[in-house]
């Protein structure tokens, strides 16, 4: 499969609860918009910072104090507050109280993909974990956002259990690892760009018009 002339294809590996990756999603749309792009390809591919989760999650604060260490944490959230207010995003890091396990939310996402809701359904769900604190790894939670997206609660819970496409998820997860995603996010642009990490808005607008005049890779 190639590419089309005249158009970005942008594929996105991320994970939902990592909040580098809500800030990215915000500065490549507007970097998009800066440049005046208004019909970029978008594909986001799966990337579990924690596939060893339990599916029921773990307390948030707990985790990651474990994972970094006392007042790590709140040094971290300090920083990321400051970045999304310049950007026009609010983490509400009160409110998050779970750590969930994202394989679900990647499978929402891919489902809802084949609908044309890929994009919405990402968003949804960042805004449902950083902005409202839910919990993104419950059944009911993911149900519900995929309802508003076009989704039935029985396909919803069909995939969930679907061995193919869990299947499918690890494959893609396993990818990103042989092409060398060592972190997130990670763009792909025309199959051609490797850009890693949020970058600014300004970036995304002076090289997303010269990459969308140059001739398309295969991928």
């Amino acid at each position: 499969m190639s590419t089309e002339t005249g158009q970005l294809h942008i594929a996105i590996y991320s994970d939902v609860v990592c909040p580098w990756c809500y800030l990215g999603k915000k500065r490549l749309e507007e970097g998009l918009r800066q440049a005046g792009v208004t019909d970029a390809r978008i594909a986001w591919l799966p990337f579990e910072l924690n596939p060893a989760m339990p599916p029921e999650g773990m307390d948030r604060t707990a985790y990651l104090d474990a994972k970094f260490g006392p007042g790590k944490r709140a040094e971290i959230e300090q920083k990321l507050s400051q970045a999304a207010r310049e950007d026009g995003l609010a983490f509400n890091w009160p409110a998050v109280k779970r750590a969930p396990n994202t394989r679900k939310s990647h499978i929402l996402i891919a489902l809802a993909g084949s609908i044309g809701q890929g994009n919405a359904a990402k968003g949804a769900l960042m805004t449902a974990y950083f902005e409202q604190g839910r919990d993104i790894g419950a059944n009911e939670v993911l149900i519900d956002i995929g309802m508003s997206l076009g989704l039935s609660a029985a396909e919803l819970l069909a995939a969930f259990r679907d061995e193919a496409l869990n299947t499918e998820i690890g494959r893609l997860e396993a990818q990103a690892q042989e092409i060398g995603v060592q972190g997130v996010p990670f763009f792909i642009v025309n199959n051609r760009y490797g850009v890693s990490g949020a970058q600014p808005a300004r970036i995304w607008a002076e090289v997303l018009p010269k990459m969308l005049a140059e001739e398309p890779a295969e991928a």
